[in-house]
């Protein structure tokens, strides 16, 4: 039995980046690890100091620097280039400089081969996700970002530290954009199979007085809060890609937030949106559109239009 070398190619070498390198290394969800960054010596530094790390994992990774043919033979492509978001930023007022970023990115990517999967971390998320397809001729199903799969995260602990209930046991989904206009189908909420909703209904001396409309704003600033004390979010977002990964790697086809292009899931065509995927060797295999209210549907369409008038003043 031949076992094929799995070799991710993470373009940007700052926090993020070296975060979820260093949560694939941990997860030995990686053989090869190669960083791109146009600070090379930062990339340089990043990688000699993960490569220290791997004395004490239990199996052998290569770290190192690389350039933009390493993109070719890669099973997986992180983008995580960009700026760092200031406080009081939101991820939208950080397009411009985000795509001057990716076109110099793509400039280098678009006379290579790619035939690996490419996921973008870079904000704002939903929109560098449709820029990077567009200009590279990506398939739907192998260039999307994560999405919501960071808000999905954020939402469950907030549930699980209000009801004080195991966020294992909490099936939720924020869709939308990953920024200021994100939502969240609360009637798809379950814990432990039984709808949220129901949760407040049979027990309200409980659970009646969970404010919803509160929770679904204290998830969408989640990163605010963050940004607010260190400048950056990386732990997170490190663990959430590595979740992807390896699902890809391990063919797990485990349900998982993501933003590929929608052609005309919940009605909606063109644009990318944070949205329940099924994640497997081919990427986005499928997009599950679970049942929405009226209301909430409403809610999704506007997030997709937030979305869609940045995309169309690219």
């Amino acid at each position: 039995m031949t076992y094929k070398m799995r070799k991710i190619v993470i373009i940007g070498a700052g926090h993020v980046g070296t975060m979820c390198g260093l949560s694939l290394m941990y997860r030995g969800e990686v053989d090869e690890l190669v960083f791109i960054d146009i600070d090379k010596e930062k990339a340089y530094s990043q990688a000699l100091d993960l490569s220290d790390a791997v004395s004490f994992l239990p199996r052998q990774i290569t770290v190192r620097t690389g350039d933009y043919e390493d993109v070719e033979d890669a099973d997986i492509i992180v983008m995580a280039a960009g700026v760092s978001r200031l406080p009081g930023q939101t991820r939208l007022d950080m397009l411009d400089d985000s795509i001057r970023i990716m076109k110099e990115v793509t400039s280098h990517l678009k006379d290579k081969k790619i035939q690996g999967i490419l996921i973008s971390i870079s904000n704002p998320a939903d929109i560098v996700a449709d820029y990077l397809r567009k200009q590279l001729g990506l398939p739907r199903n192998r260039c999307f970002s994560t999405g919501t799969s960071l808000d999905s995260c954020r939402l469950r602990r907030i549930l699980s530290q209000r009801m004080h209930l195991d966020r294992n046991s909490i099936q939720a989904f924020v869709m939308g954009e990953h920024g200021d206009s994100q939502m969240i189908p609360f009637s798809a909420v379950h814990i432990a199979g039984k709808p949220l909703l129901q949760w407040m209904q049979d027990e309200p001396e409980r659970y009646g007085s969970l404010d919803l409309s509160q929770i679904e704003t204290e998830t969408a600033n989640a990163g605010h809060e963050v940004i607010e004390g260190k400048g950056s979010t990386e732990f997170g977002i490190g663990i959430a890609l590595s979740e992807i990964v390896q699902s890809i790697f391990h063919d797990s086809k485990k349900v998982l937030p993501a933003s590929p292009l929608l052609e005309g899931e919940y009605g909606q065509h063109g644009v990318h949106a944070g949205v329940p995927c099924v994640i497997g060797k081919a990427g986005i295999e499928k997009i599950i559109e679970i049942p929405l209210t009226d209301r909430e549907q409403e809610k999704f369409d506007h997030s997709c239009d937030v979305i869609r008038t940045f995309i169309q003043d690219l």
